[in-house]
């Protein structure tokens, strides 16, 4: 199962990319946990510079911007491949 991390203080653009990431899982069908990370002290510890960002299985895959549907689609099936 991935697990997926959505980093930001809650802004339009972060519930954006939680809404972007949800549908590509579900496109996928794959077994995922989607977590929000909302607070500042957590956030900081991806050393990332802007929000929001998007961590897979602990690794910073995009921050700054909210990718389309078929980039995270593509993003999440990756790191599926990559699990198993």
């Amino acid at each position: 199962m991935l697990t997926i991390k959505v980093l930001g203080p809650g802004c339009s653009n972060c519930k954006a990319l939680e809404r972007v990431t949800q549908q590509a899982v579900a496109a996928l069908g794959i077994a995922a946990e989607i977590i929000k990370v909302e607070e500042f002290s957590d956030i900081m510890q991806y050393k990332i510079l802007s929000t929001p960002a998007l961590v897979i299985n602990e690794k910073v895959v995009v921050s700054g911007r909210v990718p389309g549907v078929d980039q995270v689609t593509s993003m999440l099936a990756d790191a599926a491949m990559q699990e198993s």
